[in-house]
């Protein structure tokens, strides 16, 4: 897996692209911001997007949807209930003081459980709430993009609307931390982790957590 990061926007939002070295199809999670950046890093490496997934829809994760989808005609994919919060996302953003570039709607919608093929690559939807209700992550060939859940030595915050402590240390604990503990993690903000680093030493969720 060809994988590219680009930390974008005033919140420095990872997008990763997820690309398949052998048809150079790819994957573009939460491109928060930057678009221009993003289609030029597509461009420099010969990758074509297939789909656009959002692991959730606050504003700082989707404000290149609309540049990236009409230049590219890829796909855009988040789960179905994190459909207000897409739509809600200008609004969420002047809150703050920051602005984003409504999203268009998405060409389909997720539940968990899915598997989303890129050339070869093969990736399972989880469902992973808590920071938002349709929260996501993506795992496959050994990596977990992990959205806001799980981030390295912390989790996401829950004190949003539709935000549930319990329900996103839950899922973490039954859903993610059972993946191979050298899994790479890849997470919406900050650096690479393992499940097996977070497993043992994270203070939210780790073996040592309440």
């Amino acid at each position: 897996m060809l994988i590219e990061t680009l930390a974008v926007g005033p919140l420095q939002v990872n997008c990763f692209i997820a690309a398949c070295p052998a048809t150079r199809e790819a994957m573009v999670i939460d491109p928060g911001d930057e678009g221009e950046r993003i289609l030029e890093t597509l461009r420099a490496n010969n990758i074509q997007p297939k789909l656009i997934v959002n692991t959730h829809g606050h504003f700082d994760h989707i404000g290149g949807n609309a540049l990236l989808m009409e230049k590219t005609g890829a796909q855009l994919l988040i789960h179905e209930d994190d459909l207000p919060v897409l739509r809600q996302a200008a609004t969420h953003a002047a809150i703050y003081g920051l602005k984003t570039v409504p999203s268009p709607e998405p060409t389909r919608t997720l539940r968990g459980g899915e598997v989303l093929e890129v050339g070869q690559l093969r990736f399972e939807v989880i469902h992973t709430p808590g920071h938002s209700p349709g929260g996501i992550s993506l795992y496959g060939g050994g990596h977990l993009f992990s959205g806001d859940a799980l981030f390295a030595g912390s989790v996401g915050r829950t004190d949003l609307p539709g935000g549930d402590h319990d329900m996103l240390v839950e899922g973490i604990r039954s859903r993610l931390l059972v993946l191979p503990e050298a899994t790479v993690v890849h997470p919406g903000h900050g650096p690479d982790t393992t499940v097996g680093r977070e497993k043992s030493d994270n203070p939210f969720v780790g073996i040592g957590a309440d």
